[in-house]
């Protein structure tokens, strides 16, 4: 069974930096591309940034683009999305996902793409 577990949320002043982490378990970890994605109150779930499975290509939606990195270990089993300047629109529960490759470049921003999720990390930026 394979299971996603995010860590590094919390409560941060605007321009802030926090680091996410999840580890995977129960599969091929260097197989899979791995996503990030995140929930605000009252709306959907949104793409934030996904990278293939040896982290040769990384995605990025626009507005999180200069200031977050996504990036993978394949050796701990683990991806990250660092996270720098952060505003208080980027509130949220944050996401990581796992998927086997995709055909196209948009295949990686979409959430029906993926089939395995963590439970969420809540990321709190105060004005």
């Amino acid at each position: 069974q394979v299971q996603l577990v995010e860590s590094g949320g919390g409560l941060v002043q605007a321009g802030g930096s926090l680091r996410l982490s999840c580890g995977a378990s129960g599969r091929t970890f260097s197989r899979y591309a791995m996503g990030w994605f995140r929930q605000a109150p009252g709306k959907e779930r949104e793409f934030v940034a996904a990278i293939t499975w040896i982290g040769g290509s990384t995605y990025y939606t626009d507005s999180v683009k200069g200031r977050f990195t996504i990036s993978r270990d394949n050796t701990k089993n683990t991806v990250y999305l660092q996270m720098n300047s952060l505003k208080p629109e980027d509130t949220a529960v944050y996401y990581c996902a796992n998927r086997p490759g995709a055909y196209s470049d948009r295949g990686y921003r979409l959430i029906g793409g993926y089939d395995y999720w963590g439970q969420g990390t809540q990321v709190t930026v105060s004005s």
